[in-house]
């Protein structure tokens, strides 16, 4: 945190949980707050010098040329009502100040905590769950704090004023104001409470499982438009939609009559005077004094109905905030892996998986169970086997994405989970099916990998990733923005980019996961060239559906319901004569789908 390193208390109010993110932008909120409750008093001044007007307006006529007092009254309520407002813009300059300080300081405070956690914590959580709580909650606070706290000074204040007010022209006439109030109150606390508060929480709760959900539909898109399929293919998608607008509707029946008869109390305080004032008078006896009172009161109560309406909404934003800061607090408390401080020197960069065996949260059965294998230090081998088997997750598991719930895994004889987490990133190139690059500059793409590197050191390892022809056809070659106002890539031609970085970092364990799943046929055969540069004396796990990528390697392990359920060379695996041959199997499979592609060409 930029500002201030105190403790983010767990519970309390929203307020005190805020200020725990303000540092020394505290006493900004303080002096808003203050300035905002003497600019409600002022506000209300006007009204008593209009009543000044009115009593002697009434008291001089039919000659108005005795009215000494009106202009004085006038300018009196003109100045008041400025001042009011120059107060109340300067606590909003305080306000506005502190509060996006606190909502940078909460997004940095996340941010940090979200590095320190392990990808895979990140990657089940889901992206778009993770971008709405960090981003969507700190801007939650900043309107919070930017608007409304000042306002909820203003409007308790407000009220207190009122009711003093309200009695001191005409107690009786103030009484009468008071009963709709009352009322009003009384329809506005059934609409908020404990009830509201689970209320809020299960519409974030809706609002973050569609926006999870629509993130990964778009992410499938492709496949959607190739196979010509419609928005029920993804059911998910479809039920969180469906959840979302049943419970809208059904909130919004819910509050149905407590709001409308909140709006009609707390709008008709004049109209209720005026019928009792008629009421009152209907025996003719009507004075000045409460002609003066009666329409001081009729151009007065309008405060009430808009003071309340802010303290209705002041209520919910409330909550949301505390929700969006609950929120926020849930990604605090995820924990990351242990960690050693001191390095570790490996005997080399040979991998051992011993016994190991990880069930993901929530899960009903293991990924893997049991895992026991070697990888000596520069050979090259796959992982493959069917959907689910357990390849990705594996190679996860070597890459401390998660810790094993057992068993152990190390890497030149030492343990990973004894390994610091720098060390072991030194250790280990990860590429991914669906590598990201990030938008920017292809150079700072990357430098990335390696910060220091020399203009030499990138061309080399972009020539040796197959990515001359890339750079050759961009506007600035090496450092043409990507993305937003810059330039996109292809899949084929990101994966590259991103093997090129690989390239840099160096790293002498690497491991490819299907990282030839989105690459059109003339980017897989460079992508598979840059394979081979990026494996030389390195140990390799590659991980793929394309048996053809993966026969040449020193050693595959087939993996299926967790298990290693065979392990050799490509020769050895097919000419096994086990009942259920599961490699030997996919190759057929394999080479039928390549003959029928082929003869369709």
């Amino acid at each position: 945190m930029k500002e201030g390193n105190e403790k983010i208390p767990k519970k309390g109010s929203a307020f005190k949980r805020l200020m725990a993110y303000a540092g020394g932008y505290r006493n900004f909120l303080y002096a808003s707050i203050i300035m905002s409750a003497v600019s409600a008093v002022l506000a209300l001044f006007p009204f008593i010098y209009l009543w000044k007007i009115i009593k002697e307006v009434i008291e001089v006529m039919p000659d108005f040329s005795r009215a000494e007092g009106i202009v004085h009254n006038g300018v009196m309520a003109v100045g008041m009502a400025l001042i009011s407002m120059l107060i109340y813009f300067a606590a909003l300059l305080c306000s506005h100040r502190a509060a996006f300080r606190i909502a940078a300081n909460m997004k940095v405070t996340a941010l940090d905590h979200v590095k320190k956690l392990p990808l895979g914590v990140i990657d089940s959580m889901g992206s778009g769950k993770a971008r709405k709580i960090i981003a969507e909650s700190a801007e939650a606070t900043e309107t919070y704090l930017a608007h409304q706290l000042p306002d909820t000074a203003n409007a308790m204040i407000t009220p207190v004023a009122l009711i003093v007010m309200l009695f001191i022209f005409d107690w009786k006439l103030g009484l009468l104001s008071l009963v709709l109030v009352g009322l009003a109150f009384v329809n506005m606390a059934g609409m908020l409470g404990k009830k509201m508060a689970e209320d809020m929480r299960r519409y974030q709760d809706a609002l973050e499982d569609m926006n999870n959900q629509a993130v990964e539909y778009v992410r499938g898109m492709p496949v959607v438009k190739t196979f010509g399929q419609s928005v029920f293919t993804f059911k998910k998608f479809r039920d969180s939609i469906s959840n979302y607008g049943k419970f809208c509707m059904s909130y919004t029946k819910m509050c149905r009559r407590p709001m409308v008869l909140f709006e009609v109390s707390i709008n008709s305080v004049f109209a209720f005077l005026t019928c009792a004032a008629l009421v009152v008078t209907a025996g003719g006896n009507i004075t000045d004094k409460l002609v003066v009172n009666l329409l001081f009161y009729i151009i007065f109560t309008p405060i009430i109905s808009t003071t309340f309406t802010k303290m209705m909404f002041m209520s919910e934003n409330n909550m949301l905030v505390e929700d969006a800061l609950t929120r926020v607090q849930s990604i605090l408390e995820l924990e990351p892996l242990p960690e050693q401080d001191t390095k570790k020197n490996t005997v080399d960069y040979s991998i051992k998986l011993d016994n190991v065996t990880f069930r993901y949260d929530g899960a009903d059965r293991d990924a893997v169970s049991g895992i026991s294998l070697n990888i000596p230090q520069g050979k090259h081998v796959a992982f493959v086997g069917p959907s689910g088997g357990g390849k990705s997750t594996t190679a996860a598991l070597i890459a401390r994405f998660f810790d094993v719930k057992s068993g152990n895994i190390s890497i030149g004889g030492v343990n990973i989970k004894d390994i610091p987490k720098a060390q072991l990133n030194d250790m280990i190139a990860y590429v991914l099916q669906d590598n990201k690059l990030l938008k920017m500059s292809i150079r700072e793409n990357l430098k990335l990998a390696k910060p220091n590197a020399t203009d030499e050191e990138l061309k080399r390892a972009l020539h040796l990733a197959q990515c001359d022809d890339i750079i050759a056809k961009l506007p600035k070659g090496i450092d043409t923005q990507l993305g937003t106002h810059g330039t996109y890539l292809s899949g084929g031609e990101t994966q590259r980019i991103a093997i090129a970085r690989a390239l840099l970092k160096d790293a002498p364990i690497v491991i490819l996961d299907e990282a030839t799943a989105f690459a059109d046929p003339e980017n897989e055969s460079l992508v598979q060239k840059a394979f081979d540069e990026i494996g030389k004396n390195k140990t390799v796990i590659m991980i793929a559906h394309r048996l053809s990528t993966v026969k040449d390697a020193d050693e595959i392990f087939v993996l299926k319901d967790g298990k290693v359920a065979q392990s050799g060379t490509h020769e050895e695996l097919l000419a096994d004569n086990v009942k259920d041959n599961n490699y030997k199997k996919m190759w057929e499979e394999y080479r039928k789908s390549v003959t029928i592609v082929s003869s369709d060409l």
